[in-house]
């Protein structure tokens, strides 16, 4: 059950940033943990008279939101769970492995780290069994070694740091835009041109808190995708492309290709169900490339993970 809590802004605090705001009121919390209930719609605006007048409190969406004299702030935080990760003995596919870091083949269906109605069966667990003793802490006892994901329905390459010197190197990198980070996509109809850039920013879906959307200048985070053609099926008007990120934001290949109206073969949240291909269980989406310079040897490293059968069998029969 979530808890809430209330706070009016006084002439002192007016002009501070709400996530400054309020991590100075809980200062157990990381600042991103509230930056992320914010983006996730549990934070209310009022003010003093909202109460009498009968005026709803309306939902903050922005950690940068400058507060005023007189607002009043809702927040509510969920109830803490405590949660054992416990190691399972779940196979893994090892891309490539050295002292500092992992890199695997994640299958579809896969939960990167445990989460509410995930606590087992992740990639965590798998992790934890086979190298237990040597995972970075900095993602916390939920994340250990995870320094960014894929989603449950997309596949291929995830990087795991093995310790947090490693974690904190890959994590700058990550922030420099210095990995290459390609995947492989089947979408929906034939693409405009042999390749394109898609540049438009990503927040929360005003209509739906669950989903992500293409949001108008100020309102989302950057985002940056870069899509080639590889090739055209024109018997199904499925086009077979690979997309480059720049940004790392959540579906952000999903929203992107579903904005410019070819979304992702299988994504039913974004628009790509098929009444021909029924059987997908989520989009057809692969981490097919992860390339960088080695944080720690400096070597540059290019790993490849293959296609996942089912993504190469519909390859063969749309051909």
């Amino acid at each position: 059950m979530d808890s809430r809590y209330r706070f009016a802004v006084d002439d002192d605090q007016a002009g501070e940033r709400l996530d400054v705001f309020l991590s100075a009121l809980f200062p157990e919390r990381s600042r991103s943990y509230i930056q992320k209930l914010i983006s996730s719609g549990m934070v209310l605006c009022g003010r003093e008279d909202t109460e009498s007048t009968g005026t709803p409190y309306k939902q903050v969406s922005k950690a940068g939101t400058v507060i005023k004299d007189g607002e009043i702030y809702e927040i509510s935080i969920p109830e803490d769970i405590a949660i054992d990760v416990k190691p399972e003995n779940i196979p893994l596919e090892i891309l490539y492995e050295d002292d500092d870091l992992l890199i695997v083949n994640k299958p579809k269906g896969m939960v990167v780290h445990p989460a509410p109605g995930h606590y087992s069966g992740t990639l965590v667990n798998a992790v934890l069994n086979y190298c237990p003793d040597s995972l970075s802490g900095i993602g916390g006892v939920l994340r250990p070694g995870v320094v960014h994901r894929i989603d449950k329905d997309t596949t291929g390459s995830v990087m795991i740091c093995k310790n947090d010197r490693a974690h904190r190197s890959i994590s700058d990198l990550l922030s420099r835009h210095e990995i290459d980070r390609v995947y492989h996509a089947l979408v929906i109809g034939r693409m405009p041109e042999e390749s394109g850039d898609i540049i438009a920013p990503i927040g929360r879906s005003p209509s739906d808190r669950k989903k992500m959307a293409v949001v108008r200048e100020g309102q989302g985070k950057p985002a940056e995708t870069h899509w080639k053609l590889i090739r055209y099926f024109p018997n199904d008007q499925i086009s077979y492309v690979t997309c480059t990120l720049e940004s790392g934001r959540t579906h952000q290949i999903r929203v992107h290709m579903s904005s410019i109206g070819h979304p992702v073969l299988g994504d039913e949240i974004y628009g790509g169900k098929s009444r021909k291909f029924t059987h997908l269980q989520g989009q057809c989406l692969h981490a097919m490339r992860l390339g960088f310079v080695h944080p720690i040897t400096e070597e540059r490293i290019e790993v490849d993970a293959p296609l996942p059968e089912y993504f190469s069998h519909l390859l063969v029969i749309l051909s």
